[in-house]
């Protein structure tokens, strides 16, 4: 699998000049906490782990931030529930 790179508001996994994977956030204007709005996952990469890795990344940097993540995509909010280990920057 490539590599997960950061642009504004996304991490992304491109490949052959192609988006193959992203998740999308934005900051809140008054808390800074960020909301997941968007993950995709091209075939390619399903079944691989790449939307968890991509939430993981959002994760990370909520983590690094000391912000709080709103999951308003589905996949993410499942993500939520499945991980524990994220219920800390949950908000």
């Amino acid at each position: 699998m490539e590599q997960i790179a950061k642009g504004e508001g996304r991490f992304y996994i491109a490949g052959d000049g192609k988006d193959l994977a992203e998740i999308t956030y934005k900051a809140d204007q008054t808390t800074g906490d960020l909301v997941i709005d968007h993950t995709f996952v091209s075939e390619d990469l399903r079944g691989q782990g790449a939307g968890e890795k991509l939430v993981r990344a959002v994760v990370d940097l909520a983590r690094e931030q000391n912000v709080h993540i709103v999951p308003e995509c589905p996949y993410a909010a499942h993500q939520f529930e499945k991980h524990a280990e994220y219920r800390d920057v949950l908000k």
